[in-house]
């Protein structure tokens, strides 16, 4: 009788990154990814309820920013799972985890949507940059090589929406 193949588990992670700092990377990453998530939906909410007479700039602008966004969280996720974790995944987690409040119910004004942007890019931006000191510790260059791209991406679109708002 032949014997049935044994069950085996996965074989553990061996990056050179200890278990406990790519559990603490994760997580970092985890809140980028729901900070990242939650400017992606403010920013496409703002896309489509945007009024006023800078309406055809704006509405191409957020349409770009959130196309940007949205093509950013595959990458984040990506990285969580590739540090042996889950990545988080419902509007539930990212609630807990975002550092940014939700859009608002009723749409603001169009230059108060500017500065909730601005706001928003800034956190994410912030969120990223406090994630340093844990990757360049654990060696992480992967991570602090996607961090730099984010920040880079971030502190120009809220530069551009800064832009906006001067006279």
């Amino acid at each position: 009788m032949a014997k049935a193949p044994s069950k085996t588990s996965a074989p553990s992670i061996n990056i050179g990154i200890s278990e406990k700092d790519r559990a603490a990377i994760a997580q970092g990453l985890s809140r980028l990814l729901a900070d990242t998530y939650t400017l992606y939906l403010t920013t496409h909410n703002f896309h489509w309820n945007v009024t006023g007479p800078m309406f055809n700039t704006l509405h191409t602008m957020f349409m770009t920013q959130y196309t940007e966004l949205w093509n950013a969280v595959d990458p984040i996720a990506e990285r969580i799972r590739s540090l042996g974790h889950f990545a988080p995944g419902s509007y539930a987690q990212f609630g807990q985890l975002t550092s940014l409040p939700d859009a608002p119910a009723q749409p603001p004004k169009a230059t108060e949507m500017i500065r909730i942007l601005v706001q928003g890019h800034e956190a994410v931006a912030r969120t990223a940059r406090s994630l340093f000191p844990l990757a360049d510790k654990a060696s992480d260059e992967p991570t602090a090589d996607l961090l730099t791209q984010r920040l880079t991406v971030h502190e120009q679109a809220a530069w551009m929406l800064r832009s906006l708002l001067e006279e």
